[in-house]
């Protein structure tokens, strides 16, 4: 018995982590933050690499407008963070909708907002 939950424990202990899902651990602009002037992308990094052709990110004004353009695209070589470029944005409150493909195919999607100020 005693070798049964040792094995056991043992094989928790050395898990592969590919059951994991891409979430968002932070982004710039901030989840929930401020800006004082319009930035000219948006980036968000996950917990693990992603798949920018199989991944999409959308910034919508206040009246659920579109405002990105063109297509996500892995920042600096890090498959973690994925970006999007911005028009000049005026002031108020915008929503920043994800949809990835983690490198290990698993799908997660969410959304969060950021504030342009005056």
């Amino acid at each position: 018995m005693v070798r049964v939950i040792v094995l056991g424990l043992a094989m928790l202990a050395f898990a592969s982590p590919a059951s994991a899902h891409a979430r968002l651990e932070r982004a710039n602009p901030p989840v929930g933050g401020q800006v004082s002037a319009s930035p000219s992308e948006l980036s968000i990094t996950f917990t693990e690499g992603v798949e920018p052709s199989f991944s999409t990110i959308e910034v919508h004004n206040a009246k659920g407008a579109e405002v990105s353009t063109g297509s996500p695209y892995i920042v600096s070589g890090d498959k973690r963070q994925l970006a999007i470029k911005l028009p000049r944005l005026s002031p108020g409150t915008y929503t920043v909708i994800w949809h990835v493909t983690s490198v290990d195919t698993h799908k997660t999607k969410g959304s969060f907002k950021f504030t342009v100020k005056q």
